[in-house]
């Protein structure tokens, strides 16, 4: 900041001395009380003998009378005495007659002016420069400031955030807190041997708090924390990176011991040698640069490196390696447990009501990271302040559990009253087969109102937070994914375009099922295809087949008898329970939405009852506590949007470190 104030100051300066020049170049003679007087005056003076003295200073001529003590000038200026006397002489004057003449050097300020006006247009051309170069670097950069580090220094005195603001991740935090340990207390450790850990790389899905982690831990440790964020560091010219590498750890080993955090490190430590042609770019020459600052020569340091990515794939193997960054830090999307703490860090200070739970909408939100989670109550506040409350409610939550999931309402758009018959016949049947399947995941709400994309959806909840799937649970879900199809088709003898998602993801899923996880009883435990990525570009690309054309018969017709043998259940659950579709349709139809007990009091129902009693059930208003320990304590699957269709999303990942 003082820099940059510095520099601006001096433009200012040339600026002010330009105009001071120009100012005492027009108007500083006029400001002379000597009177002034022609040559020809002068000359007629000198002849009639009343010139006592000529003092003649640079070019400006001076000469005093005998009965006048008033010095007189005049414009004319003289290069020198001599032309004084050459002028005198030729008027007719003897030299022995000439008035006394004294030659004085002029002063610095008097000639300063004229040394203005000379580097007047010079000086104005610098500062016109200085302008534009400034304009053209955002106002923020110099024109010779490229190589610094654009890094954020902030003092530990004062910390904004700490591990108490942090939930959901205890064994991430319990890790980095040996890191604090260090830097406050490095002779507990030097004592039996140990050396500071170099550097700590945040690992995890985006939005699970890896920038926040970082900040707490600066916050904890109380020493200067430096901020710099990865695509910061190379700039369109050769070598700027590099500089910037080194101008960074110079600051921080001034200030060590501290902690530099470099946020999404990918965009400088990708694999080297992974560019098109393998050339060696800017940012490999980046990249070289930290890997010698990081463990070079000079290794008696006491400065840390945190970095955060959520590509930690693509990174060059000499960036992981012990020595470098000593510690991996897996931080993934919370478990129930995580959601409730991180839950009760964002409402910290909001008046809510005493009816909420927070449990419940932990229950409801799995699959949700930090971030969709205080956006979650942040919606929920919002909502509450639009609806004049002054205080949250459950209701708010639950709306923004549906607005994070499938977007807002979408009450303006029409739909005709056979699209919103066909519509409730789709979602019914996705929530029915849903609660007759033992092995999927029973319903908790279904809507009929139109969100972002989707015409409708059905919100399922899974009991429990799964990293494991079994094969019977998957052939359970897939029908509950195909039940709003086989729902349309029973009803109406034939299907819509509602279903597009559905198959997709039952497709989906069921070709992960034999390719992926060795579910197929006549391809047996083996996978299939080869994913490819290149790791400049940092995307999978395309999937080599290792396999003959033979078997990718036999896995289409596997894939295809999966997702048939789904869809027969679907079709079979729903014709036996044909009452149930139609009772659950007609209340869907009347109220629109219905979830927790009420749904689950309607789907409980025998057949034959008046729809004015199921309404009345459904307009039952919801508590806190579930009367079967199967609706309102039991949490709702983060589902994707559909149009109409069913809210739901296949796992893709289930290995148990990634899911």
């Amino acid at each position: 900041m003082y820099g940059r104030w510095l520099r601006n100051s001096f433009i200012y300066l040339l600026i002010l001395v330009a105009i001071v020049a120009i100012v005492f170049t027009l108007f500083g003679q006029g400001s002379s009380s000597d009177q002034e007087t022609t040559l020809t005056e002068f000359i007629r003076e000198a002849q009639n003998g009343k010139v006592e003295r000529v003092e003649v200073s640079g070019r400006d001529l001076k000469y005093f009378l005998t009965d006048d003590p008033n010095e007189q000038t005049f414009k004319t200026k003289m290069e020198s005495g001599d032309t004084v006397r050459q002028v005198l002489q030729d008027a007719g004057i003897e030299p022995a007659e000439f008035p006394p003449i004294k030659l004085t050097e002029p002063s610095f300020w008097s000639r300063l002016p004229g040394i203005l006006l000379t580097f007047l247009p010079i000086i104005f051309i610098v500062a016109i420069l200085f302008f534009f170069l400034r304009q053209a670097q955002g106002g923020n950069n110099q024109a010779m400031s490229f190589g610094k580090s654009k890094a954020r220094m902030f003092s530990g005195n004062r910390p904004s955030v700490t591990f108490l603001d942090v939930a959901g991740v205890e064994e991430a935090k319990e890790e980095l807190g040996e890191v604090v340990e260090f830097l406050k207390y490095p002779e507990k450790f030097a004592a039996l041997g140990a050396r500071i850990p170099k550097g700590v790389l945040l690992v995890g899905p985006p939005g699970t708090g890896k920038t926040l982690l970082a900040k707490a831990v600066a916050g904890e440790a109380g020493v200067p924390f430096f901020n710099i964020s990865g695509s910061e560091f190379v700039e369109m010219f050769v070598g700027v990176g590099a500089s910037r590498v080194r101008d960074l750890f110079e600051q921080a080993k001034r200030n060590s011991p501290c902690i530099v955090f470099i946020d999404e490190i990918d965009a400088v430590g990708r694999h080297r040698g992974a560019g098109l042609g393998g050339s060696h770019d800017e940012r490999e020459q980046t990249l070289n640069q930290i890997l010698v600052e990081m463990d070079g020569f000079e290794t008696n340091t006491n400065v840390i490196i945190v970095a955060a990515t959520n590509r930690p794939d693509i990174l060059d193997p000499a960036l992981l390696r012990p020595g470098r960054f000593d510690r991996q830090v897996m931080l993934d999307k919370p478990d129930i447990k995580g959601r409730k703490a991180i839950l009760e860090v964002h409402a910290k200070g909001k008046p809510l009501d005493s009816g909420i739970s927070l449990e419940i909408i932990a229950k409801q939100t799995p699959g949700f990271s930090g971030a969709d989670l205080a956006n979650l109550v942040n919606e929920g506040c919002i909502l509450a302040a639009r609806r004049g409350k002054k205080k949250v409610t459950m209701s708010e939550f639950d709306e923004a559990v549906d607005r994070v999931i499938a977007g807002p309402e979408r009450k303006s758009r029409v739909i005709s009253e056979r699209e919103r018959e066909i519509i409730a016949y789709h979602e019914a049947g996705h929530a029915l087969v849903g609660y007759l399947l033992p092995k999927a995941d029973p319903p908790y709400k279904i809507s009929i109102v139109s969100r972002g994309m989707a015409g409708g959806f059905t919100r399922f909840m899974p009991e429990e937070d799964r990293h494991l799937y079994t094969k019977s649970q998957f052939n359970d879900m897939l029908a509950a994914i195909l039940g709003g199809m086989a729902s349309e088709k029973l009803t109406f003898d034939e299907a819509t375009t509602g279903p597009q998602d559905d198959l997709q993801k039952a497709t989906s899923l069921a070709r992960q099922m034999v390719t992926q996880w060795g579910m197929s009883e006549n391809l047996g435990p083996r996978t299939f295809g080869r994913k490819e990525e290149m790791i400049f570009l940092g995307r999978e690309i395309s999937e080599q087949r290792n396999y003959s054309e033979k078997v990718a018969e036999e896995i289409d017709d596997e894939v295809r008898h999966i997702v048939d043998q789904a869809y027969q259940t679907a079709t079979k659950q729903l014709t036996k329970n044909r009452d149930k579709l139609e009772q659950l349709v007609k209340v869907l139809r009347e109220e629109e939405t219905i979830e927790g007990e009420a749904l689950q009091a309607i789907l409980d129902a025998k057949p034959g009852k008046e729809p004015e009693e199921l309404v009345k059930a459904a307009k039952k208003p919801k508590t806190n506590e579930a009367t079967d320990g199967s609706t309102d304590e039991t949490s709702a699957k983060k589902t994707p949007k559909t149009e109409p269709g069913l809210a739901w999303e296949a796992p893709s990942q289930l290995e148990p470190d990634q899911h």
